[in-house]
């Protein structure tokens, strides 16, 4: 990401919030705010970046809400609504002290009203993409590799939602707060996962979706830099992302954990997350995040494959299932144990997910039982269960990979 697109990215929120804050009307805010980015990519390259650009991308966005909201009123013939909005020379920031709002970062409340509970989880995250995180539609849409025109329409089903629920922007009750903080966390987690592993296509993974995913919790994290969970999740991403660049051969081949080359793991961000997972198990209520992220750590602090400490990895997956009823937990778990003690323990594991609604059909159950089936020396068995997982995923790269592993059995 360059400077330029990390510069709109940071603003995006807080441009976003002053224009909400100031008029309401999220769904037409946010339009505005889209366009003030487009100009400013289209100017800023040839003019040079203004003295104060968050007050610049206000003003045009400001100008172009103006304009979209005195359209609104005359469709709808409300023209009294036109009537109460405030000019817009009272709205534009004349400098940077009179910019910043006292100070005030909005991100976290916007972040709520994205992840409301209203919308959908896939909603949700678009949503955030798209008005925290600064991202067109197509780069959105290519993150997820659907066509533009149905991403675009799943962010305005969420716009409308949004305001039929009529949501205001302001912080939710403390009643609900640790309910939506739980919901704002899961989505981010959900788009780095998506970009770490995609869901379907030919690339195994998208350095723009978990690149936004980190930038997105650190902001998170400098509003909440006591929260234990919020600092797991940051580590968690660090300690995954820090394996990237081994994970896929010249051609774009899946390469496994066990045979990458760690030399190409990157330390420094192993070292930032295992600092961020072990002050926050030690000054913060325990959290599914912060376990994962030990987990992780166990991982990326293994000079060797055959150093890595199975032990210790079982324990932390026994005490992740203690506090996430999580499929994909048992199944790791089940790895786990069969990398400490052997695969028939581990296969023993696998069996609850055979009734599981949530696994009796995803490739991944598939995957694990045709590993430890391997390693139990059941080549027949683990070439029928590679064969069966590789059908079952929409994954290019991990479809070939599972062929590759049926085929040299």
């Amino acid at each position: 990401m360059s400077d330029f697109e990390l510069l709109l990215r940071e603003q995006t929120p807080q441009v976003l919030s002053a224009l909400v804050r100031h008029y309401g009307h999220f769904d037409l805010a946010e339009e505005a705010v889209q366009e003030a980015l487009l100009a400013a990519a289209q100017q800023w390259p040839t003019e040079g970046v203004p003295d104060n650009p968050r007050g610049w991308l206000i003003r045009v966005g400001s100008r172009r809400l103006t304009d979209l909201l005195r359209s609104e009123s005359a469709r709808r013939k409300r023209e009294e609504n036109a009537a109460v909005l405030a000019p817009v020379e009272e709205f534009v920031a004349s400098g940077p002290e009179d910019d910043d709002h006292g100070g005030r970062d909005d991100t976290l409340t916007l972040l709520f009203l994205c992840c409301h509970p209203s919308l959908s989880a896939a909603s949700q995250i678009a949503l955030t993409l798209r008005a925290v995180g600064g991202l067109t539609t197509a780069q959105i849409a290519a993150g997820f590799l659907v066509p533009e025109a149905t991403m675009a329409q799943r962010i305005s089903r969420a716009k409308r939602s949004i305001k039929q629920a009529g949501s205001s922007f302001e912080m939710p009750p403390e009643a609900e707060r640790d309910a939506r903080m739980g919901a704002v966390l899961h989505v981010l987690y959900l788009i780095f996962n998506e970009g770490y592993t995609a869901s379907s296509g030919t690339d195994l993974h998208s350095a723009e979706l978990t690149t936004e995913a980190i930038r997105l919790v650190r902001g998170v994290r400098r509003l909440l830099p006591e929260d234990g969970e919020v600092a797991g999740l940051l580590a968690l991403m660090l300690l995954t992302d820090a394996r990237r660049l081994a994970r896929t051969d010249a051609d774009g081949a899946l390469i496994p954990l066990a045979e990458q080359d760690r030399s190409k793991w990157n330390k420094e961000a192993i070292v930032e997350g295992e600092a961020l997972v072990s002050d926050a198990l030690a000054h913060s209520q325990l959290g599914p995040y912060q376990v994962q992220a030990a987990i992780a750590a166990v991982h990326g602090t293994a000079e060797r494959a055959e150093d890595t400490d199975w032990a210790q990895i079982v324990a932390l997956y026994q005490v992740l299932e203690q506090i996430s009823d999580n499929p994909m937990v048992t199944l790791n778990h089940a790895v786990a144990v069969a990398m400490a003690t052997g695969p028939k323990e581990g296969l023993a594991l696998l069996e609850p997910l055979e009734s599981d609604g949530r696994m009796t059909d995803h490739h991944r159950l598939e995957a694990v039982r045709a590993h430890l089936l391997e390693m139990s020396g059941d080549m027949v068995g683990a070439k029928a269960s590679y064969l069966l997982a590789a059908r079952r995923t929409t994954s290019v790269p991990e479809r070939d990979y599972l062929k590759s592993k049926a085929d040299r059995l």
